[in-house]
């Protein structure tokens, strides 16, 4: 095992590498070139059933389980994480309980209950409480429920992670019906303004939302219009209420992740072509959730206190302008 102790954007951190022996998607020996530090496609071909689970995954995504190690940066703060059980949620939520937060994750099928309760178990071994909250941010009245049980169990909402996001793949936009182009908008803007609009009273001046957008917003895939028009929405979303926010006196910040292709179980069951996902980055290999983590860690924080408004890309080496 090495310990390296490094400082970033104004904070120290330090990180433990494990050797790969121990997990598939773990960092390998070839610690510099982050071309190399984890698995590279191809893949081997796997069917999931949306929206798929982590521990069918294969390599298994790494959520910084033995990697990441906190600082107090989020001490005693509450955050609520949709799509908190698997992939970037996953990562952000094991990464914020050991910078010493509690955490509230949103998820909606029962077949995810396996990936949340294993998120649960990661978040209650850092220290910290968890409150796992199953059902459809589709739904109006189950996002306030969600901001309602998290105020009755925690008294307070510091940090909301508008995370949870769904997609589909159409090689011809005469497929996509309209339930589907609901659906997705559904899922990936509204529930964001839902939550936004019932957690804003319970967000102190210097609390933080961060919404998850996408490397789509910028350089939009012509299989995933829906979703790509969405995260597009989300871009906007972050700016406008960042400035709002502002000009309101509320002094809540609002920023964005745009993450590229990163290896979550949205991958394999919604994505027929998934052995060779993200070989097309200039890094050649697909994220992993644990590479997203400290940006969202850092949103939350009080070192980011003077950016909101801002877009965070994590793509790859893909150009976002």
């Amino acid at each position: 095992m090495d310990i390296l102790h490094q400082t970033v954007i104004g904070y120290a951190y330090t990180v433990i590498i494990i050797k790969p022996n121990k997990r598939e998607a773990m960092k390998t020996e070839k610690q510099g070139n982050p071309k190399d530090i984890y698995p590279t496609p191809p893949f081997p071909k796997q069917e999931q059933a949306p929206p798929g689970v982590s521990a069918d995954m294969r390599p298994e995504p790494d959520h910084g389980e033995e990697t990441y190690k906190g600082s107090g940066l989020l001490k005693d703060k509450v955050v609520i994480i949709t799509g908190g059980d698997s992939g970037i949620g996953k990562a952000a939520a094991i990464a914020m309980a050991r910078e010493g937060a509690d955490i509230v994750i949103s998820y909606k099928d029962e077949v995810e209950d396996v990936d949340a309760e294993d998120t649960k178990k990661w978040i209650e071994k850092a220290g910290r409480k968890a409150l796992l909250l199953r059902g459809d941010i589709r739904s109006e009245e189950w996002c306030k429920s969600i901001v309602g049980q998290t105020v009755a169990t925690f008294n307070k909402i510091d940090v909301l992670v508008n995370n949870a996001a769904y997609q589909m793949t159409f090689d011809d936009i005469t497929d996509v019906t309209a339930e589907e182009w609901n659906k997705t908008f559904e899922t990936n803007m509204s529930a964001m303004f839902y939550f936004v609009k019932y957690a804003k009273k319970h967000m102190a001046p210097g609390s933080s939302i961060i919404n998850t957008t996408s490397v789509n917003a910028y350089n939009p895939n012509p299989t995933l219009i829906p979703y790509a028009a969405t995260k597009g929405a989300i871009q906007n979303f972050t700016s406008s209420l960042a400035q709002h926010f502002l000009e309101d006196g509320s002094g809540i910040r609002v920023n964005a992740v745009a993450p590229g292709p990163i290896w979550t179980p949205l991958i394999p069951s919604t994505i027929p072509d998934h052995e060779r996902f993200g070989e097309n980055t200039p890094m050649g290999r697909v994220g992993q959730p644990a590479e997203m983590a400290p940006i969202y860690v850092f949103l939350a924080s009080d070192a980011a206190s003077y950016i909101s408004g801002a877009t965070i890309p994590a793509t790859g080496g893909r150009a976002t302008i």
